[in-house]
């Protein structure tokens, strides 16, 4: 294990670790968000074949209801279909080296990766160099060729978006290549989210794309779970994140202000681990 301290903080990287993470940054460093779409899967996870859900997110942390989708999706698709594949997916953008995001990117599929692996064990995770879920789509279908059936997990408030008139020069012949390729799994919010979905759909200038939309069963107590609380701090929020991102977040202070020293000085403890992470991930170059 290689230990950083930081002054007032230890920073922890077993082996396992540093071996994850560079596994997990050079399959990242394939990924150019200016080149044709597509898809790799982190180590560990299935090669996708056959039917297959994708729940791209940024899972900035991932929650309980993260997970709670996810199972959900391989249950009703199993029910459907037999044999089926889920994956969270995240999608790499170029960041400006000036703003870096934090987490960064390689800490937050390494977390997921870890939580799933305890947890949901036959979910994968999937990366993309793209962001449009036509794009996704086509990365999928270039890179697995042995996909069947494509579904894309999303919340109420995307399927609102993809129907939505003001982003798309041509909608109907946007959405026709959308839905030539993936159908979704629409995850309902709050009290009859169901309906809300329905009707949506059910319009008439969205009746055609109907039968590509399907309702994804959610239980309500998971519905209005918030990774922006968890980000915030919000008291109400600490039952909605696995221990593992508790804990990642209590060591990391990845949502916190610097700390302040007795001597006027300050101490980021994320800002540490960026700088450590840096270092540990080139020297794999």
């Amino acid at each position: 294990m290689l230990c950083y301290n930081t002054g007032m903080s230890m920073l922890h990287f077993s082996q396992r670790t540093i071996y994850q993470l560079k596994q997990i940054q050079a399959e990242l460093d394939q990924l150019e968000p200016e080149a044709e779409p597509r898809a790799l899967i982190v180590p560990g996870s299935p090669r996708p074949r056959g039917t297959v859900a994708v729940f791209t997110g940024s899972f900035n942390p991932p929650t309980i209801a993260h997970l709670a989708l996810l199972k959900n999706a391989y249950h009703y698709l199993h029910t459907q279909a037999g044999q089926v594949q889920v994956y969270a997916a995240f999608t790499k953008h170029t960041v400006d080296k000036e703003n870096v995001e934090r987490p960064l990117l390689v800490d937050k599929v390494y977390l997921l990766h870890v939580i799933l692996k305890h947890r949901l064990p036959h979910i994968g995770i999937i990366l993309f160099n793209r962001g449009l879920y036509v794009e996704q789509a086509e990365a999928i279908r270039a890179s697995f060729p042995s996909v069947k059936r494509l579904f894309f997990v999303i919340g109420y408030d995307k399927i609102v978006q993809i129907f939505d008139p003001h982003y798309y020069t041509d909608r109907d012949s946007a959405l026709t290549e959308l839905f030539k390729q993936a159908d979704l799994l629409v995850a309902p919010r709050g009290n009859g989210g169901e309906r809300e979905i329905e009707e949506l759909i059910h319009q008439e200038q969205n009746e055609r794309f109907a039968q590509h939309v399907h309702i994804l069963p959610f239980d309500p107590r998971y519905r209005d779970i918030s990774s922006t609380a968890v980000r915030q701090g919000r008291a109400s929020a600490a039952h909605a994140i696995p221990r593992e991102v508790l804990q990642f977040i209590r060591e990391t202070r990845v949502y916190s202000p610097p700390l302040q020293r007795t001597d006027g000085t300050t101490l980021d403890i994320y800002g540490e681990r960026i700088k450590q992470l840096q270092q540990l991930l080139q020297q794999s170059k």
